[in-house]
């Protein structure tokens, strides 16, 4: 199972991952905690009155399209996005969304379909929401939440029987590492790389890269990701920044998703290339 924030959000982060694991026979399950409503559009081609009046059933009937191309199961947890705050000071949260909730009450829904899907493996966002928006923020606190408390029966009893995942990680975005790879892979192929002011810049970045576990190879389906990507059209411009970097390119230098192992009740020695290690043999033990 993982848990995003947004609709877009499981096709930029992990997507290759779910598909590989679904092309071994693994279901995967995406909780989308928000509905994306007060997103911005940031494709220019979509940028018309029409899609931006219509901005809340666009971007489920893109979910719908990204769903099918990834191949996943999804569900909608119900809250209200809290739109990205901006401006100095920031302003107040609207009133009633997903980034002002309790996160034990905003768990309960997640703890109910974590007890009727059954996952071993969840994957969520670190306690910086891997960026600080308020709903990545909130995704991650309501998923640790979650996880702590489906397995527990003397916790919500009304949510279904309990139901312990056995691993929680979080995804890995831009590490410098990975940035840089990529850069000097298209230098050393005569290319433009895209990425070189924001080396310049990287200093005032925080970069996880050192609590990266699991490296998960699933090159061969960045296509099925970058598909799902595009399928997310008010958010992701085709001739834009994710599309730069030629696919053979990508997993040649970098041809794995990265995770950080937050939480596990196996042993699985570290660092991993599968999600599933220490769990596959548990299960097959049992």
């Amino acid at each position: 199972m993982t848990v995003h924030a947004h609709p877009d959000d499981e096709s930029s982060k992990g997507a290759a991952t779910m598909a590989k694991y679904i092309a071994e026979g693994a279901s995967v399950l995406v909780a989308t905690c928000t509905g994306g409503e007060r997103g911005s559009v940031l494709n220019p081609q979509m940028d018309r009155p029409e899609v931006l009046a219509d901005i809340t059933n666009i971007r489920r009937k893109e979910m719908d399209r990204a769903r099918e191309i990834l191949g996943v199961d999804q569900a909608w947890l119900g809250f209200v996005d809290s739109g990205l705050p901006e401006g100095d000071p920031l302003p107040p949260l609207p009133e009633g969304c997903f980034g002002l909730q309790d996160p034990q009450e905003a768990a309960k829904p997640l703890i109910k379909l974590i007890r009727e899907f059954r996952p071993h493996v969840m994957t969520t966002y670190d306690e910086n929401g891997g960026y600080p928006h308020p709903d990545h923020i909130m995704c991650h606190r309501v998923s640790v939440a979650a996880f702590d408390a489906a397995g527990d029966p003397g916790l919500y009893p009304e949510l279904g029987e309990p139901w312990q995942p056995l691993k929680l990680y979080y995804n890995s975005g831009w590490t410098r590492a990975r940035m840089l790879a990529l850069h000097e892979g298209m230098l050393a192929a005569g290319l433009e790389s895209p990425y070189a002011e924001w080396l310049e810049k990287w200093s005032d970045r925080n970069d996880r890269g050192d609590k990266i576990t699991t490296r998960v190879e699933c090159g061969e389906y960045f296509s099925v990701r970058d598909d799902a990507l595009r399928a997310h059209a008010t958010q992701v411009d085709p001739d834009g920044f994710w599309f730069h970097i030629p696919l053979e390119m990508q997993q040649k230098v970098w041809p794995t998703e990265d995770f950080e192992l937050a939480r596990s009740l196996v042993d699985s020695p570290i660092p991993e290339s599968d999600l599933f290690a220490g769990i596959r043999e548990k299960v097959e033990a049992a």
